[in-house]
């Protein structure tokens, strides 16, 4: 990979998160305006302005015929999400988890995982599926935008400290939140080029497989915007906006991300075997991870932040062992299937089972 390459790749990078934080800016403010609940800001507005460099990225790598890194790049940012991103905010302070995400939302992130396993065993992602998935998004964000609406009086009164009700209702605000979007989008094109420019580049020049590079360089990249976002809202106390930006993103990734990228694409979007038999599961693992979690006391603890952190160390450490056919690599994988993964399911087993049996106990003293 030449220096302008790398000039590129790394600009591309910084325009990504600079476009983002202007779209994220401008529609937060708005949809504000209107009274929707810091959970759905999170759910949506928040988390799919956070997700537009996926949507862009993996459009632009659809028409270059990359669809190695289109999977790798929704793959690894949704697994990146919900380890990496959930397990950094948790440590800075524990998440409190609404019971809506319970019931709804990550059940939705984990049906979505699922059937798109079962859309790419085919070994593609047609246009017919592109649009099923992206008619799941419209109902979803429809129906989620219209339970908001019941709680406007509560949500004004909730932003009217953090947005200002003049500045977000006013005529030049609302020119001034529509300009930042535009302005996102303008640098979220331009840097989605160049970022998939320069991550094929350098997939050549390593010979490594894109579908890696998706999986790591890309996906990281692109998820920077939720990283940020994410651990702002941690330490400013917006824990709706934390977790539900990583729950919607998820949920955007793979109805919208996916399913407009598939429908874009002259052939729709092939699938390779490794996405299909060991990527794409670990994805769905990783969303079924987390309703035990959130169930367990409607939070997430720091410790269990600590555990969503070192399953993506150990994630990272695996793809660049089985990339680099390091010989350490079967250890390694024997460890993980044989102690740490079986231990960590028996202790959140454990705890689901002492919160169930808490509840119980609750109910019955209630009846008393």
């Amino acid at each position: 990979m030449d220096l302008l390459t790398g000039v590129l790749f790394l600009a591309g990078l910084v325009a990504l998160i600079l476009g983002a934080e202007a779209l994220v800016r401008g529609a937060s403010r708005l949809a504000a305006a209107i009274g929707i609940s810091p959970l759905v800001i999170g759910l949506t507005v928040v988390a799919y302005g956070t997700s537009a460099p996926e949507l862009a990225v993996c459009v632009q790598a659809a028409f270059s015929g990359q669809p190695d890194i289109v999977l790798g790049n929704v793959v690894g940012s949704n697994i990146l999400n919900v380890l990496f991103v959930l397990g950094i905010a948790a440590l800075i302070t524990p998440l409190a988890v609404s019971p809506q995400l319970i019931r709804l939302d990550v059940p939705l992130m984990i049906g979505a995982s699922i059937l798109m396993l079962i859309l790419v065993m085919d070994g593609t992602v047609s246009r017919l599926d592109g649009v099923l998935l992206l008619l799941i998004n419209i109902v979803y964000v429809v129906w989620t935008i219209y339970q908001s609406r019941k709680d406007i009086p509560q949500v004004q009164d909730q932003y009217t400290e953090k947005y200002g009700t003049a500045q977000s209702r006013s005529a030049s605000g609302s020119v001034i939140n529509i300009f930042l979007i535009v302005i996102g989008l303008a640098m979220l094109l331009a840097g989605s080029r160049w970022l998939v420019n320069g991550a094929v580049a350098a997939a050549k020049a390593l010979g490594v497989s894109e579908l890696l590079i998706g999986l790591t360089i890309i996906a990281t990249g692109t998820s920077l915007p939720e990283v940020a976002t994410s651990i702002v809202a941690s330490v400013r106390g917006q824990r709706d906006i934390a977790v539900g930006n990583v729950i919607g993103s998820n949920v955007f990734n793979i109805t919208s991300v996916l399913g407009l990228t598939s429908i874009f694409a002259p052939h729709g979007i092939a699938v390779s075997p490794a996405a299909r038999h060991f990527d794409i599961p670990v994805m769905i693992a990783v969303a079924v991870a987390c309703l035990p979690i959130f169930f367990t006391g409607h939070r997430i603890a720091r410790w269990e932040g600590v555990l969503f952190f070192g399953y993506y160390v150990a994630y990272m450490l695996y793809l660049i062992l089985n990339a680099t056919g390091h010989d350490e690599l079967e250890k390694f994988s024997a460890v993980m299937m044989e102690f740490v993964i079986p231990l960590t399911s028996v202790t959140i087993l454990l705890l689901v089972i002492r919160t169930v049996r808490a509840k119980h106990r609750g109910g019955e003293v209630e009846k008393m």
